[in-house]
């Protein structure tokens, strides 16, 4: 559950970059008229990366010893389940 924090109609038109700054920054906002919720404020999602960035960060990756791995794996499972 995220909290939303509220922001009146008045604050939103007197400092309304401030507001979208916050949303901007990852909070919810709340916009209400007269105490009462009317609107909410969010951040976007971020664009998806681009195929050359995905493939830049995976050459970043440590290498993994998968026979390792499968027996650091099988070591932690409790077989009887």
């Amino acid at each position: 559950m995220t909290i939303m924090a509220e922001v009146s109609i008045r604050d939103l038109r007197n400092h309304g970059g401030d507001v979208v700054d916050r949303a901007a920054r990852g909070e919810h906002l709340t916009i209400t008229r007269r105490g009462k919720p009317v609107a909410e404020l969010r951040p976007l999602a971020p664009p998806p990366a681009a195929t050359s960035e995905l493939i830049r960060r995976r050459s970043h990756l440590p290498s993994v010893d998968t026979k390792k791995l499968r027996a650091d794996i099988d070591a932690l499972i409790d077989r009887s389940l």
